[in-house]
Parts: C-alpha cells; structure tokens; sequence
C-alpha cells in the first residue's frame, strides 16, 4: 500500500467535459483504428522487420498513454464551484488587479489546473498571484509571494 497521496486537481466544468470528450474519441474512433492497422501490419508476416507493425505498436502505446493521462486527471480531478460572487474571489473569477510595481491593471481570469494560459491571462489558483487573491475582496491589497522568496504588491480593483 502507498503512503502517496496525491493531490486533486481544480477543473472548471467545461475542462471536465472537453477531457470526458477526449477520452471517449480516443477509446472509440483512435484505438480501433490502431488495432485495425496493427490487424494489417501482422497479416504482411515477419514481424521482426516490420516497419508498419513498429508504427503501430508506437502509436497504440502513445494512444494509451493519453489514454491513462486523461482517466488519472478525471479520477483525480475536483470540479471548480462556479460561484456568482462579486464580493470575493473564487476560483472561476475574473479579476482586475492593480500591480503597484507596474503602475497598471491587468485583468486575470482563473481557471482549471490543467488549461492555465498566462499569454491570455489565465491562471490558476496553484499559482503564485492566484493563491495569494482567493478568497480576497475588492480594494484589498495583497502580497504574492513568488517561487523564488521575491514579493511584490497589488491591490483587487474589481471581481466580475
């Protein structure tokens, strides 16, 4: 027995869904057919010097590899709560912080663990900026503590 626990992973709904999708195209359309083209590989004979059999074995792994991904994270996974709350942040807010060191607002949205896209200003709430404003209020000023020791300052300016 192992004394590993792992850790849930936040998803929204909508990443529950697209990976439930994902998951069900590779079990009913992406493995058959590799087993179709393993089923044509092994009818052209030796199989020690089969390059068609070699591509099929590979992409049959790769395919059960996404596979065993995609079940481990909807086993493991916590669906966000969509709260309707403007008071404080959740975990499927979008934010607009005023960064004290910048001297500007930039607008976050929060999002699953597993679709964080910091070009389009998506972060989760495992991430540094995202730990440290769950749960505030608008005009709280908050410290983010980054992964080095470094700090840095900003204030929630509004919750939508």
């Amino acid at each position: 027995m192992s004394n590993v626990k792992s850790e849930k992973i936040t998803i929204t709904q909508e990443n529950y869904n697209d990976l439930q999708k994902q998951l069900r195209y590779l079990l009913d359309v992406e493995r058959p057919q590799v087993l179709e083209e393993l089923a044509q590989a092994r009818s052209q004979g030796d199989l020690s010097e089969n390059a068609d059999y070699d591509a099929a074995r590979n992409k049959q792994a790769e395919i059960q590899a996404k596979i065993d991904s995609i079940q481990a994270t909807l086993d493991n996974c916590v669906i966000a709560e969509v709260k309707d709350s403007k008071n404080k942040i959740t975990a499927t807010s979008t934010v607009t912080i005023y960064d004290y060191d910048e001297g500007e607002e930039v607008t976050y949205t929060l999002v699953g663990s597993i679709t964080p896209n910091p070009a389009e200003f998506k972060i989760t709430t495992e991430s540094a900026l995202g730990a440290a404003i769950l749960g505030k209020e608008v005009n709280d000023d908050v410290e983010v503590i980054c992964g080095d020791g470094s700090s840095y300052k900003i204030k929630i300016v509004a919750i939508k």
